[in-house]
């Protein structure tokens, strides 16, 4: 019997700081996806809002429950009956912080499982512009998550996080097949790394990446690497969007997963070592 089939689209957008626009074009790619029959549609990092002025990322951050965003993709995944990774919002926290947080949307519109973003972005990876400091603007996750949806079992990472092998390790070691890597990623270090690290990420875990990836300039003084991907787990690209915003679409055999892990059965072989300098 063959395995079955787990169509997932990617959403490559160019958020704004018009969240309101940027929501209604979200909700027509996601249309866009769901007449492709895709039962899994998953957005970039940061998808609905994005701003030259840090400050007006905590003025625009609500709590989840209060998010007019959240609320609108909501809709939509109950629109589209399929599951929707909002690949991350600006939320306040329960303790009033500001969190990186991506969202798991069921087909009923309710809120499966929620991460926040582990690992900030702070780094200078253009001499050109100003060091990035994620870690003033937003409080740091604690916790990985791996969320059952049925034909996959996924691990929820964002953008940065690709640059930590240990946490996409930990998250297959937990049961994920899938992996998400919703991004924002900038042209410098986009060209110089963006395909390594995913393909990469899924040849060591035997996972299925997924990475939807913002494109274009949202506001002066940015710019996005767009090129999102689905990667199988032998590392091979499967679907590449361009520098525009799209809909890419892929059938994913789960089966090709255990096939990966029988040939190379690196996810299930551990062995304690110590580190000493000679």
């Amino acid at each position: 019997m063959s395995n079955p089939l787990l169509r997932v689209a990617l959403v490559q957008n160019r958020a704004t700081p018009d969240s309101a626009a940027t929501v209604a074009a979200l909700r027509e790619q996601i249309r866009e996806a769901t007449r492709a029959g895709a039962t899994l549609i998953a957005l970039p990092e940061a998808c609905e809002f994005l701003h030259g002025d840090t400050f007006e990322f905590a003025r625009h951050a609500r709590t989840v429950e209060e998010h007019p965003a959240a609320h609108g993709l909501r809709e939509a995944a109950r629109e589209a009956c399929a599951w929707i990774l909002v690949g991350s919002l600006s939320v306040r926290a329960a303790n009033g912080q500001l969190a990186n947080r991506s969202i798991l949307i069921s087909p009923q519109g309710e809120i499966r499982a929620t991460y926040d973003k582990i690992n900030l972005f702070d780094a200078h990876p253009d001499d050109t512009q100003k060091e990035s400091l994620e870690s003033r603007l937003y409080q740091r996750g604690a916790t990985a998550v791996v969320v059952d949806i049925g034909p996959a079992v996924l691990g929820l990472t964002v953008c940065y996080d690709l640059r930590f092998p240990q946490l996409y390790r930990a998250l297959a070691q937990a049961g994920a097949n899938v992996l998400t890597v919703p991004s924002a990623f900038h042209p410098v270090t986009g060209a110089a790394h963006w395909h390594t690290l995913l393909r990469a990420r899924a040849i060591e875990t035997g996972c299925f990446v997924l990475a939807p990836a913002q494109c274009g300039v949202p506001h002066a003084g940015r710019e996005n690497f767009g090129h999102s991907l689905i990667v199988n787990p032998w590392g091979e690209i499967v679907a590449e969007a361009g520098i525009a915003p799209e809909v890419i679409v892929a059938d994913l055999d789960m089966g090709e997963v255990d096939a990966a892990r029988r040939r190379i059965p690196s996810i299930l072989q551990n062995y304690e070592f110590s580190v000493t300098k000679a």
